[in-house]
């Protein structure tokens, strides 16, 4: 294969497939109105639709679910549910799960800007957060990147990182 050629998945009954794109982040959550209202308050997200009855397939993979919400920010989109008795700790860092979610913003201003968003409320005391740590300091590498992680009300970390054209 020449280096300029794309490796595409081909097979004799089937079209090469595309590259999948990101469509939803589905969070796990002990406390639905506490996560909806930080995700709504720190992200902006508008509710776009809202399950409590779930098809086979969905109670077989998440017994006990109650309720899913899906919140839109711009081209993101985050599931959260809730499940009877389920993930009312931090999840534990030896097991399964994303080690963090990455976040781009388009400039060192709007990096500080989510910093310091991200801190009011977790200053405010209106939420909950399984995790009682602050924010980051916004950090740069040698190539200029710049970013920082913060945790959200259920433990689960995002960094948020701003990449100069040098370095992209």
């Amino acid at each position: 294969m020449s280096e300029n050629a794309v490796a595409t998945l081909e097979s004799p009954r089937l079209a090469p497939l595309r590259a999948a794109t990101f469509h939803h982040l589905g969070i796990q959550t002990a406390d639905l109105a506490n996560c909806v209202s930080w995700y709504q308050e720190f992200f902006g997200c508008k509710e776009n639709w809202a399950l409590d009855r779930f098809s086979e397939l969905t109670t077989s993979r998440l017994p006990g679910i109650v309720k899913l919400v899906e919140l839109r920010a711009g081209g993101t989109r985050f599931h959260l549910f809730e499940r009877e008795g389920e993930g009312g700790e931090a999840p534990d860092p030896g097991s399964a799960q994303f080690q963090h979610v990455c976040m781009e913003v388009g400039s060192p201003e709007e990096m500080s800007a989510w910093q310091r968003h991200w801190t009011r409320l977790y200053e405010s005391g209106r939420f909950h957060f399984t995790l009682d740590e602050p924010a980051t300091e916004i950090v740069t590498d040698e190539d200029g990147v710049q970013s920082f992680y913060a945790f959200d009300v259920n433990g689960l970390e995002y960094e948020f990182t701003w990449i100069p054209e040098a370095a992209s």
